[in-house]
């Protein structure tokens, strides 16, 4: 098999849009998912070898709480894989998330070269992700209070990652580097809720109380100690500070602007992003 970059997760919010990006350029690539002609699970090691076999650029990435195993890490690095770009998240030290930090640990000791890509939020948790129920109902709750953050597409995330893999970055390889991927601007909450709202054009309302986020778990069987473990996390992350604006690490690497969330909410709603069920067939 000619493929190069191996793209894991490649059905996924951030997958799908890499292997696209990846696509547009021409790269050859390997596109391995749980469920598709190249098949890659985490909780299989029977399908690793396979996956990587022929790889030389790896798109590295599990989903929500599925840990990113050193062994497939140091499995690439054998089997001839010369780059790493790992997905993780801005907040992972202040809400102390030991799944993603262990993963970075893991990719800085693989012994190749390597860049981290810590995104800010997802524009698209509204559209495709955990808020986007919340949407739907017309609440979206989450103890952020006025918090600031620049909130990102995930097509800008994946346009960073491809640029890197396929080698054609704007402003150098960034290899050994940990790179946060934010959007133009940082908003509130309840900011980012109201341009949902306006662009869907139905009523949706943010609540930030963190009482009232610690009710809303428990009233979906989220244990007490959880649900407190979860609101400690959010303290941790406003504490932090605001997301400063205007940052240009989209334009550098990719050589175009980061869209806004404004402009991602009026193109989703476009798409059809928040349209009602039709009835049954």
């Amino acid at each position: 098999m000619d493929a190069t970059t191996l793209v894991l997760g490649a059905t996924g919010t951030t997958g799908r849009r890499v292997r696209a990006a990846l696509e547009r350029r021409g790269v050859p690539l390997r596109a391995a998912s749980r469920h598709g002609p190249v098949r890659f699970d985490w909780g299989d090691r029977t399908t690793w070898d396979a996956a990587l076999g022929g790889a030389t650029r790896l798109w590295l990435m599990a989903p929500d709480g599925v840990p990113v195993d050193p062994a497939l890490v140091e499995l690439a690095a054998r089997r001839g894989v010369r780059r790493v770009v790992l997905l993780s998240s801005s907040a992972v030290e202040e809400m102390g998330d030991a799944r993603l930090l262990a993963a970075e640990a893991a990719v800085r000791g693989a012994g190749v070269p390597w860049t981290v890509l810590r995104a800010d939020w997802f524009d698209q948790d509204f559209s495709e992700g955990f808020l986007a129920p919340g949407v739907a109902a017309g609440e979206v709750a989450l103890p952020l209070g006025d918090l600031r953050q620049a909130w990102v597409d995930v097509a800008d995330v994946a346009e960073v990652g491809a640029a890197l893999l396929a080698g054609d970055a704007r402003d150098g390889a960034h290899e050994g580097e940990v790179l946060e991927v934010r959007g133009p601007q940082a908003l509130t909450l309840a900011e980012c809720v109201h341009e949902v709202a306006v662009a869907a054009g139905r009523p949706v309302r943010a609540v930030t109380d963190p009482g009232a986020y610690v009710a809303g778990l428990e009233a979906v069987g989220v244990p007490r100690e959880e649900a407190q473990g979860a609101l400690a996390a959010f303290a941790a992350l406003v504490a932090r500070g605001d997301d400063p604006d205007g940052d240009d690490l989209v334009a550098r690497v990719t050589g175009r602007p980061a869209r806004s969330f404004r402009d991602w909410a009026r193109a989703a709603a476009a798409e059809g992003a928040w349209q009602a069920p039709g009835p049954p067939a």
